[in-house]
């Protein structure tokens, strides 16, 4: 079994219960409160700016120039493409650029952020990766669930946009190429080098699960 296969079948419940939230279905029946949408498009705007710091990181520890220029191109897409989907959407709520860059992550966003910079910071690139992958990964797997639940999704005048960003080929096939280093940089690892890459996995697919629900329950800093 390759390494990332163990990976899904050590988080899928986690994984299902996340496919299943009201906020995810939401999007897919196209019932979800636009102020629940707007919540959300906020937070994942400023977690994205992390986000991309992560991708920056992995060109820095790549270890071939091939490497290297996927995870540039990563982080191009990420900058250019799924934010200006959210700029998109700011436009249309009327929101400024300003006012989305000056937003203040919740206490979950900044937790789920700052653990995935500390690994990436701190440990190799195999790491790196076991931290980010649920993010994009679980992303593909939900847009795609949405896409064949609900096949009029796509259409939607608000949410449609979101399914096909998520669902696109140029989406997936990034998302299928982490997965693949992945499985080559731990072929040949020790059980104790994969526990811990396990570790991170299975620690950012809960921090997915409580992002979605953070901006479903309109969490924020108490005081």
């Amino acid at each position: 079994m390759k390494f990332s296969q163990q990976l899904y079948e050590s988080v899928k419940e986690i994984w299902e219960q996340t496919h299943l939230h009201p906020f995810v279905d939401g999007i897919g029946t196209g019932d979800l409160p636009v102020e629940s949408f707007i919540r959300y498009m906020k937070q994942d705007y400023v977690f994205l700016i992390d986000y991309s710091k992560l991708f920056a990181l992995g060109a820095v520890k790549a270890r071939d120039l091939d490497t290297m220029a996927v995870f540039a191109k990563l982080l191009h897409e990420t900058l250019h493409g799924e934010m200006e989907l959210h700029r998109g959407y700011a436009t249309r709520f009327g929101i400024t650029r300003n006012e989305l860059e000056e937003t203040k992550p919740t206490p979950t966003n900044l937790a789920y952020t700052r653990y995935m910079l500390n690994v990436a910071q701190n440990g190799s690139l195999e790491e790196l990766i076991s931290a980010l992958l649920p993010c994009m990964w679980s992303y593909w797997e939900i847009s795609k669930m949405l896409a064949d639940k609900y096949p009029q999704a796509s259409a939607h005048p608000l949410y449609g946009d979101w399914i096909k960003m998520y669902t696109s080929d140029e989406f997936g096939s990034l998302a299928v190429w982490l997965i693949e280093l992945l499985d080559q940089l731990t072929d040949g690892k020790s059980a104790r080098e994969l526990v811990l890459l396990e570790e991170h996995f299975l620690t950012t697919s809960r921090f997915e699960y409580m992002f979605w629900n953070m901006v479903y329950e309109g969490e924020d800093w108490p005081v």
